[in-house]
C-alpha cells in the first residue's frame, strides 16, 4: 500500500511539473532580417530558460528555413537567421513552415534545411489552444 501511495505521489508531482512548463509559440512572417532575428533571439532566451517553444515560419520569413538561401548577417554575433534558427532547432525548438508557404512558393519538403517541417494547421490550432501558451509575432 505505501509503494503504491508513493508512486502516486511521484506521479503527481511529475504531471505537476509538465504542466508547469513554459509553451511559447512564435510567428514570424516578416522579411525582415532585423525582426526575423528578434524572434529568434526571444526563442532562443526562452529555450535557455527551459520553456517548451514552438516556431511558425510564414510567408517571406519561412524563406529563413530553405537550404542555401542567401541572407544578411546580423550584428553583433554576425549569424544570419538561417544560422540562428539552426542553433534553436539543435537546442530542441520544434520549427515549421506554414501550411500555405510551400504550395504558394514553389517549393517542396525536401527544399527545407534539416529539422523544419511544414505545419498541420489543426495540430498549430490545437497547440495554441492549450492553457499557457505565450505567443509572440514578428
Amino acid at each position: 500500500m505505501k509503494k503504491t501511495l508513493l508512486i502516486a505521489v511521484t506521479a503527481l508531482g511529475f504531471a505537476s511539473a509538465a504542466s508547469a512548463q513554459q509553451h511559447l509559440f512564435v510567428n514570424i512572417h516578416s522579411g525582415q532580417a532585423m525582426a526575423q532575428g528578434a524572434g529568434l533571439v526571444l526563442a532562443a532566451q526562452a529555450l535557455e530558460q527551459k520553456a517548451n517553444v514552438r516556431i511558425l515560419l510564414c510567408d517571406a520569413a519561412a524563406d529563413i528555413a530553405v537550404t542555401g538561401k542567401e541572407m544578411p548577417t546580423l550584428k553583433p554575433r554576425n549569424v544570419t537567421p538561417q544560422q540562428m534558427l539552426q542553433g534553436l532547432i539543435k537546442a530542441g525548438a520544434q520549427v515549421e513552415v506554414c501550411a500555405l508557404y510551400l504550395p504558394n512558393s514553389g517549393r517542396q519538403a525536401t527544399d527545407l534545411i534539416q529539422g523544419v517541417t511544414p505545419a498541420k494547421p489543426a495540430d498549430v490550432a490545437t497547440h495554441l489552444l492549450k492553457p499557457g501558451v505565450h505567443t509572440l509575432a514578428f
